[in-house]
């Protein structure tokens, strides 16, 4: 149902942009013309076609979704650097604080998905093309926090803080921070 989306998103800007740059143009410089050219015409039927088709498919997963009552949760437990949002840790004691590590990216979702987004607010329903784009976000600023860290031959960032703010439009900007701390033996 994915791919049938991004298609459908595809087939969207194709006729949104053909329509929009080439074809107002196109009427501007030709007004007096009343027959619309063959192109311009499928161009209209992709922005329509590509709507309609995101539309069935959201209307399709969110029927599905309401079935579904779990979704699979992926864990990160392999990391070399151990990761805490507390300040202490149970067991073990911090042998030498190493400083301030973070992570930062800014993630933005091309217009298909935002179009898909568009259309959930208006059905109702998780904006899953949001929620999938914070998740890569958030790996990727705690994959390089985590490097950071790794080259300081840290044991462990306690403190850990992710914080998010919009940039423009669907551009996310997140940063995760923390302290990295040596473990004693």
């Amino acid at each position: 149902m994915k791919i049938l989306r991004n298609i459908g998103s595809l087939t969207f800007v194709f006729g949104l942009f053909t329509a929009v740059f080439v074809g107002l143009p196109w009427y501007v410089i030709v007004s007096h013309d009343p027959v619309i050219p063959w192109w311009l015409r499928i161009a209209i039927f992709c922005l329509l076609g590509g709507i309609l088709v995101v539309l069935l498919t959201v209307a399709v997963e969110q029927g599905r979704n309401k079935t579904l009552k779990g979704g699979d949760l992926r864990t990160e437990s392999d990391r070399t650097v151990l990761l805490l949002s507390s300040a202490a840790l149970p067991g073990q004691e911090i042998a030498d604080i190493l400083g301030l590590v973070q992570g930062h990216t800014v993630f933005a979702i091309w217009l298909g998905k935002d179009l898909s987004a568009i259309v959930r607010l208006i059905l109702g329903g998780e904006l899953t093309e949001y929620t999938e784009m914070m998740g890569r976000a958030r790996a990727v600023a705690t994959d390089r926090m985590v490097a950071q860290a790794a080259e300081m031959e840290a044991d462990a960032i306690i403190n850990v803080r992710y914080m998010t703010t919009s940039v423009v439009g669907s551009a996310a900007e997140l940063l995760v921070y923390g302290t990295a701390v040596k473990l004693s033996e």
